[in-house]
């Protein structure tokens, strides 16, 4: 493998790590500096926010002036963030951390054009983003399981490690990355309105019931996700490590379902719609096992729940992209990227001041979320959608 395409890897496996060891540790360590539960999700917040804000910049900015400075840049700024993060005095500057890293966050947009830059024919490039997705797997399972067993150091370890992961990685990308886009144009500066895309899913009247069910079930994820450290810590006692072992575990579940049930399993025994509606009403069963308080009904809910949001995501994906226009699924692929970057925004701020008025509240408002998503699915349903879906979707739906 070349050593370009290794060191791409390696930035997006560094990424990964980076919000696998977020999710399950940030609440541990800052609560030692006093933080509410929705100052803490604010956390997650104001980073989804930043990325939301400048992601799509940094992508159309790396047209203009070449992948590699924007990469190195980018992953520079993850570095800077994680030790402004890990090496905070004072809220403020844990706030600062996650801005700063919010801010860089193109690494992931810019890996990705880096790889079809590079890649000599279409099957090179279907294989290389492939490779992408492997790599995303073995991440989130890798980044729990490696922030719980560094929090035994201290819950500040784990974010100095990820930041030392991205300084390495940026000295690779600095020593031995060479730039690949060579049809750069100056002629214009880049302009990015990260609204139209949320505006586009409002107008489109063909695929606004699967965007209003992306955006149901990225709320429900983002809102429950952002506050199960604090839920679980409080209710079945768990530290930062056994938190960290529990989303490697959902990661494991995750991974089976994508690379062998959904194939093997799913996609033979029913169409996609179908599938949509038994995942909505698994991941709806998960979050009531979860809120039982049981420790035995809480290792279903982690098998119901991973397998739930990690099928759905797919199906989702897949009928959008399906029932899309063919010269259109690149925009509409990037709606569902832009409205999953607006619900990692929202939920979280959401989640905090529920958890504050009932730690039970945060999952019902994930259950409320997928009740309406289900509701979309039934309407669309009852009102023969499927007799204006292009051909592409329904083979897609009998795999």
């Amino acid at each position: 493998m070349k050593k370009e395409k290794i060191i791409i890897l390696f930035t997006v496996l560094v990424d990964v790590i980076g919000f696998g060891i977020v999710i399950p540790i940030l609440p541990f360590y800052v609560q030692e500096f006093g933080a509410s539960p929705s100052t803490i999700t604010l956390m997650f917040a104001s980073f989804s926010f930043c990325s939301f804000i400048s992601a799509p910049f940094i992508g159309a900015l790396s047209d203009r002036v070449g992948r590699r400075p924007m990469l190195i840049a980018s992953i520079a700024s993850t570095a800077v963030g994680w030790f402004v993060f890990a090496g905070a005095p004072s809220i403020p500057f844990l706030f600062l951390g996650r801005v700063i890293d919010g801010c860089a966050a193109g690494n992931f947009s810019i890996a990705q054009n880096y790889l079809v830059d590079i890649s000599r024919d279409d099957k090179e490039r279907t294989t290389n983003l492939g490779f992408i997705g492997a790599i995303f797997g073995i991440g989130f399972m890798l980044g729990p399981l490696l922030g719980g067993i560094l929090s035994k150091v201290s819950h500040a370890f784990p974010f100095w490690f990820a930041g030392g992961l991205a300084t390495v990685n940026t000295v690779m990308a600095l020593f031995f990355l060479p730039e690949t886009h060579k049809h750069r144009s100056s002629a214009t500066a880049p302009v990015f309105n990260p609204l139209r895309p949320l505006i586009r899913a409002a107008q489109d009247d063909l695929l606004r019931p699967l965007f209003t069910s992306w955006t149901m079930f990225a709320l429900a994820f983002t809102t429950s996700n952002a506050v199960f450290a604090l839920y679980v810590s409080k209710n079945f006692g768990f530290d930062a490590f056994t938190t960290g072992l529990t989303f490697t575990a959902m990661g494991i579940v995750v991974a089976v379902n994508q690379v062998v049930l959904l194939k093997k399993f799913w996609l033979k025994r029913f169409s996609e719609p179908q599938i949509e509606r038994i995942m909505i009403w698994i991941l709806i069963g998960g979050l009531l096992f979860f809120i039982s308080k049981l420790l035995s009904l809480l290792i279903l809910s982690v098998f119901l729940i991973g397998t739930g949001q990690s099928v759905l995501r797919v199906v989702l994906t897949s009928r959008v992209a399906g029932r899309a226009d063919a010269a259109a699924k690149g925009e509409k692929m990037g709606i569902l990227s832009a409205l999953m970057s607006a619900s990692m925004v929202i939920g979280p701020a959401i989640a905090g001041k529920l958890y504050e008025w009932d730690d039970r509240l945060p999952y019902t408002a994930s259950g409320v979320y997928l009740l309406i998503a289900l509701a979309m699915v039934v309407r669309e349903k009852q009102a023969g959608s499927n007799a204006a879906i292009p051909e592409a979707e329904k083979v897609s739906t009998h795999v």
